[in-house]
């Protein structure tokens, strides 16, 4: 049986579909929240952004409801939910919330202890506040891009993630949601949460950024530890073609790794300019003599900071993974059997357990509204009107 999640009893109403604030929402859930998740009633010709069944977890845990907000009658239904509700999470462009009257304000009258999360790219406001954006734009004006590895055509390389989505705006989002909650048990208040997932990239880049305010240093490839500058911190290929992350930061790891690697001279320039290329050369030649897994399984215990570059397939079949639960089984009630992430965080219940995914095409839009005091008549009247599906 799975224990109780540290959110269990909280409430959480979700507009979003994809981006940040579908991934606090996804992690809220997994500690235990009751996500309800709220999208339009589908019409002839609307553009539905719909997830794939597998994406964010295939929603495990949450449930589903479908409001018109642009009627009065859906608005009143989403206000009346918002009564009992701990938390909203929104992810419109700035000032459409307003527009649609489900905004703070609107909210707040209705339950004046509402945590109201708005999530955005660049925020509520500011010069680009109105700006559309992905991961990728948000990763480059908070500097990210430009301290990450060159491409071959010099330019800054792609990131394998979407860095700003998950930590910049998810996590964000998550942290301030459960400061406010929090906050709320002493003053019984709730507040707005203004979330920029730009603004999340620029905390995450503040050991170079405050770096470059300090001293005026513009931390950038190469330029120091962290970006490459020295041989100690750097990626090496195998005899197979796989690769080895070094990050043998610490003097004694360093010298654990040059002993191992039959170099003990280079351990007292471990950060010396001069003999960077050099020492490259000399771990290129040498990591080239074994595989990736041979030197993971020599060097990764061995105290120098040696992990394996995993493809996306090896990480989710990775042992160190397994033994802690972290991919899971789940079912879906049309596409069968599959495996996913499970609740990995810190505190999430449930860790290893298999899972029953919804069939996310079905909605809980009755039992929600009925939970919520609408008689059995009334919501037969919305559905016939089209103002619930």
């Amino acid at each position: 049986m799975t224990e109780r999640g540290p959110l269990e009893g909280v409430r959480v109403l979700d507009f979003s579909t994809v981006g940040p604030a579908a991934r606090s929402a996804r992690w809220l859930a997994d500690y235990g929240a009751d996500v309800v998740k709220i999208g339009a009633p589908a019409r002839a010709g609307a553009v539905q952004i719909e997830p794939v069944f597998y994406a964010y977890s295939a929603h495990r845990g949450m449930r589903r409801i479908r409001l018109d907000l642009k009627a009065d009658a859906g608005k009143a239904a989403f206000l009346r939910l918002a009564e009992t509700a701990d938390v909203v999470i929104e992810s419109f462009r700035p000032g459409v919330v307003d527009r649609l009257g489900i905004g703070y304000e609107a909210v707040k009258a209705a339950n004046p202890g509402i945590v109201y999360c708005s999530t955005s790219g660049y925020g509520q406001n500011g010069p680009r506040a109105q700006w559309a954006g992905h991961d990728l734009n948000y990763l480059a004006v908070g500097g990210y891009l430009d301290c990450s590895g060159r491409g071959a055509d010099g330019g800054p390389a792609l990131p394998g993630a979407t860095i700003a989505d998950s930590a910049g705006g998810g996590m964000q989002a998550v942290m301030g949601i459960l400061a406010a909650l929090v906050a709320r048990q002493s003053t019984g208040e709730g507040r707005h949460l203004d979330v920029a997932a730009a603004d999340g990239v620029l905390a995450l880049m503040s050991l170079y950024v405050e770096q470059n305010l300090a001293t005026g240093d513009e931390p950038g490839p190469r330029h120091d530890l962290l970006t490459g500058r020295f041989a100690c911190y750097d990626l090496y290929e195998a005899s197979d073609g796989g690769w080895l992350s070094v990050a043998a930061i610490e003097p004694r790891f360093w010298a654990n790794l040059c002993h191992l690697l039959g170099h003990d001279e280079f351990t007292p320039h471990q950060t010396d300019d001069a003999r960077q290329d050099e020492i490259r050369a000399a771990f290129r030649a040498r990591f080239k003599e074994k595989a990736r897994d041979e030197w993971a399984a020599e060097l990764g215990p061995t105290d120098t900071c040696v992990a394996p570059v995993l493809t996306v397939a090896e990480a989710a079949d990775d042992e160190q993974f397994a033994a802690r639960g972290a991919v899971i089984e789940a079912t879906h009630p049309t596409e069968g059997r599959f495996r996913q992430v499970g609740p990995v965080l810190a505190g999430q219940p449930g860790k290893g357990e298999a899972v029953t995914v919804p069939d996310w095409s079905i909605t809980d839009t009755e039992t929600i509204l009925g939970d919520a005091g609408y008689a059995p008549d009334e919501i037969e009247s919305l559905l016939t009107e089209g103002v619930i599906a």
